[in-house]
């Protein structure tokens, strides 16, 4: 079955009973992730219990494709139900989806994980037509997910926030949910327990949120469309160190790129710089929007369109040339920076 964003929420919440299987995927790792830790939480309580929880490797399906059943029917020593999760799946478990959502065996919830796939693969449209089987996207949170993300954690922890500390906080948040929350979770800690509401001031949330957090994909972005060589040496380098994908960074750009695109298009239709930003920048207390108004003299639409064209011959590059993913992504940013300088 398919989910729109609101069924998404409300089977993450209590999944549906009819459902046999849950394919968690795409390119937010640490969304897919938690979201298919809450999914099986509904069945087990502790993730770790051998005797609950079964963990199949997705190359052993395509040669054993009926391991998935067998796991599913087996009956628990202990009583309940069991989870049986598959992780870092691909197309490779397809076929042994296909046999067991045709025959499913055993009360087993079945979980699988696939963050590399795309929603037009075999698995994904498996998943999506069948009855008995949900499928789940996870991208990387915008604005607006953070948004809800940071008031969720706080109202956890009984916590204020001011509209200025949320600004920053999504300004300085990365694009993957587990680590977005952890710095959330350490910003509650840093706060303390009190029986009074506290408020969370600017001055906490710049203290709290270190380099792991201000680290994002949009300080790359911004670097990169502001020409800031020195900056976008420095985030490329750390965020190639902690692990960060090529392709991310890139859609990050693009979405940058294509922001400036529409402020620019609108101020040559004879709209102020100040109205154009508001179309793309919701938040009157953002810092984008003064990066944004502090770069446009750097840009005419013709540069974005090229620089535009940059990125997506650069992710397509990652995809099939076999060449080195970081030195395609950092050659291309550099390019675009360079342009933003002439």
């Amino acid at each position: 079955m398919k989910l729109n964003k609101n069924d998404i929420t409300a089977q993450i919440r209590q999944l549906n009973p009819a459902y046999r299987a849950v394919l968690i995927y795409g390119r937010d790792e640490g969304l897919v992730r938690e979201r298919a830790d809450k999914i099986a939480k509904q069945i087990v309580e502790d993730l770790r219990d051998a005797f609950q929880v079964a963990f199949i490797e997705p190359d052993r399906l395509k040669a054993e494709p009926y391991l998935m059943a067998d796991e599913a029917a087996a009956i628990s020593m202990m009583g309940g139900r069991r989870v049986i999760r598959i992780d870092g799946a691909g197309e490779n478990v397809t076929e042994a989806a296909k046999s067991f959502l045709a025959n499913p065996v055993g009360d087993g919830l079945v979980i699988i994980t696939a963050g590399g796939i795309r929603a037009t693969s075999a698995l994904v449209k498996l998943f999506n037509s069948a009855k008995n089987a949900a499928a789940i996207a996870c991208y990387e949170d915008n604005q607006g997910d953070l948004q809800n993300l940071i008031f969720e954690v706080m109202a956890q922890h009984n916590l204020n926030i001011e509209p200025n500390v949320a600004a920053y906080l999504q300004s300085n948040l990365g694009s993957d949910r587990l680590i977005s929350r952890g710095e959330l979770e350490k910003l509650a800690l840093y706060m303390g327990q009190s029986d009074d509401r506290l408020t969370v001031t600017l001055k906490d949330a710049r203290a709290c949120v270190g380099d792991s957090g201000t680290l994002t994909l949009d300080m790359i972005a911004t670097a990169t469309t502001g020409g800031d060589l020195k900056l976008l040496d420095e985030t490329l380098f750390k965020a190639f160190n902690r692990g960060e994908n090529a392709i991310p960074i890139l859609r990050n750009v693009a979405r940058r790129l294509q922001k400036l695109h529409l402020v620019r298009g609108s101020m040559d239709k004879g709209i102020s710089a100040d109205q154009a930003v508001k179309t793309v920048v919701y938040s009157p207390y953002s810092p984008e929007k003064k990066s944004l108004m502090a770069q446009l003299g750097k840009w005419s639409t013709a540069k974005l369109s090229n620089a535009l064209e940059i990125v997506m011959e650069a992710e397509a590059d990652c995809k099939i040339t076999g060449l080195p993913a970081e030195a395609i992504c950092a050659r291309a940013c550099l390019r675009i920076a360079n342009a933003a300088r002439v």
